[in-house]
């Protein structure tokens, strides 16, 4: 039993690593998008 719950401590770390590194993309995504907005042209159509 101290195995199996030592091992969901360590999936548990796992998964928030995980988390944390999708929403550091996103966060950074975000970012580039409102430093670089999309520009419109115009004369371009699609």
């Amino acid at each position: 039993m101290d195995t199996f719950l030592s091992s969901l401590r360590v999936m548990g770390i796992g998964m928030l690593g995980i988390f944390a590194v999708t929403a550091v993309i996103i966060l950074v995504i975000v970012i580039l998008t409102k430093v670089f907005p999309e520009k419109k042209d115009k004369n371009k159509q699609a």
